[in-house]
């Protein structure tokens, strides 16, 4: 993986707060704090990740 700017995005539910995370999607979903980039980044792997978004979906986090 590139560590790319534009790899990254934000949630479109940020709406231009600058608290919020980035993700990177690929085969390893990467997760980092907007304000804190050069913090480093946390790793996934895409079906945990989807899993973690499918709960919160559905508002069981």
């Amino acid at each position: 993986m590139t560590n790319d700017r534009a790899d990254w995005h934000k949630s479109s539910h940020s709406a231009g707060a600058e608290n919020c995370v980035e993700v990177r999607r690929g085969v390893v979903v990467a997760m980092r704090d907007t304000q804190h980039q050069g913090l480093g980044h946390l790793e996934f792997p895409r079906g945990e990740w989807e899993a973690f978004v499918a709960s919160a979906s559905a508002g069981r986090l």
